[in-house]
């Protein structure tokens, strides 16, 4: 039992700091004491699309929990670093405060906005300023590597936008994705491994650019696919059991019948 600990009935991001401090110190938890950013990272991913979770079901109270465990996240990652005398928690938060500010000159400062077309444009400015980015190109350089590849493709293509490099409409980025689409026809045919994955990568980042005039995302659009596979996969499924056909052994035009059937359930 830890010494000189003041349990509460409600606890505040002071306590959250003082509890991952006992749990990595002496005699706290052997667990939590050894692991590092490398060997937690995943779950900060984990943990993110856990809110997403949250935010899609429009659950208030789980919404509520999984905020707690990103921030867990945040304090954790930030107790290593002041272990080590780097930073802190506080340094976190005097970071996002001040960029917050510098980047809100309309609420902070004397700038006067009448769009938020104009709030976004400030804030890109701003933003490329404080990193010393001169150019969109520059900035496309800084989106991570690690963002969801379709995500990432979407960040690039805003980022082109702003520059000037973009198609007058939708209709020049769905005729890229019919050209796309016939030269990963003409790999295949070909046979060429490499030049198949490339013409698929393009033929992804096409797409992309047509979500991005629709103005629909990309991830949630790819998202609500893979759930309506399983669905109507699940429907094919139940189908064929109901007229005792083994999938495994069945025809193409037998499967495709069902998948027709299950699209009108």
């Amino acid at each position: 039992m830890i010494e000189n600990f003041s349990f509460r009935e409600k606890y505040d991001v002071n306590d959250l700091l003082t509890i991952m401090a006992i749990l990595r110190g002496e005699g706290g938890c052997p667990w939590d004491a050894e692991q590092t950013h490398e060997s937690i990272k995943k779950n900060f991913i984990e943990e993110t699309y856990e809110v997403i979770e949250a935010i899609n079901k429009e659950d208030k109270d789980l919404l509520c929990e999984e905020l707690g465990d990103v921030l867990l996240q945040v304090v954790f990652h930030a107790q290593m670093e002041k272990e080590i005398g780097a930073f802190d928690f506080s340094d976190v938060a005097d970071g996002i405060c001040k960029k917050l500010i510098e980047r809100h000159p309309h609420v902070f400062g004397d700038i006067e906005v009448d769009s938020v077309g104009e709030v976004l444009t400030n804030w890109d400015n701003i933003k490329r300023k404080s990193k010393g980015q001169k150019d969109q190109g520059q900035s496309m350089l800084k989106i991570p590597k690690e963002l969801p590849a379709l995500m990432r493709a979407d960040k690039i293509q805003q980022k082109a936008h702003k520059a000037g490099f973009d198609w007058d409409s939708v209709d020049g980025a769905i005729e890229k994705l019919h050209e796309e689409t016939t030269e990963l026809e003409t790999a295949i045919r070909n046979g060429d491994s490499e030049n198949i994955k490339e013409e698929l990568g393009d033929l992804l980042f096409s797409a992309v650019n047509i979500s991005r005039f629709v103005d629909v995302d990309a991830e949630e659009a790819l998202t609500s696919a893979n759930d309506k596979f399983i669905d109507r996969f699940l429907k094919v499924q139940k189908l064929a059991n109901e007229i005792g056909l083994d999938m495994n052994n069945a025809s193409l035009e037998e499967l495709d019948a069902l998948w027709d059937k299950a699209k009108e359930i």
